[in-house]
């Protein structure tokens, strides 16, 4: 896809970040494609939890929901803001706008992230399926 997002500024609990599109953002029907709002929403709520991680943390996207308000067209410069709603200690509500140069908000977005520390990674929850399992089809490794 070749698509440059950058981090314009951040704080705790929002990050803002830009990117200009190209041919190659758009659909069929020469509009920018509603995967290319998804990626730069998701980098800017994404990048809004992790201001508030502390050492030790990470953070991945669960949920991301999207509203298309507006179609942006080839060389636009897309500006994304994600402000954190509420953090927990496992989960954070984010929501996103994503703008064009001219101040239309193009697209809003809702979404939920986990949140976890880094030495306790998610697939070593009891009961997660865990790379072994996955590609023996669930079945465990271990010989009787």
């Amino acid at each position: 896809m070749g698509f440059l997002i950058d981090a314009e500024q951040s704080g705790v609990g929002y990050c803002t970040v830009a990117g200009t599109v190209d041919q190659r953002h758009l659909n069929i029907n020469g509009v920018v494609h509603g995967g290319v709002y998804a990626t730069i929403l998701d980098t800017a709520m994404g990048g809004a939890v992790v201001t508030t991680l502390g050492e030790g943390e990470t953070t991945a996207t669960t949920s991301l929901y999207l509203e298309f308000l507006r179609g942006a067209r080839e060389d636009a410069v897309l500006r994304a803001r994600g402000d954190v709603l509420r953090r927990g200690r496992h989960l954070a509500f984010v929501e996103g706008n994503l703008y064009d140069a001219e101040g239309h908000r193009l697209s809003q977005a809702h979404g939920t992230w986990y949140i976890w520390s880094a030495e306790e990674s998610p697939s070593s929850r009891r009961g997660a399926p865990t790379p072994a399992s996955r590609r023996s089809g669930g079945r465990s490794s271990r010989r009787s």
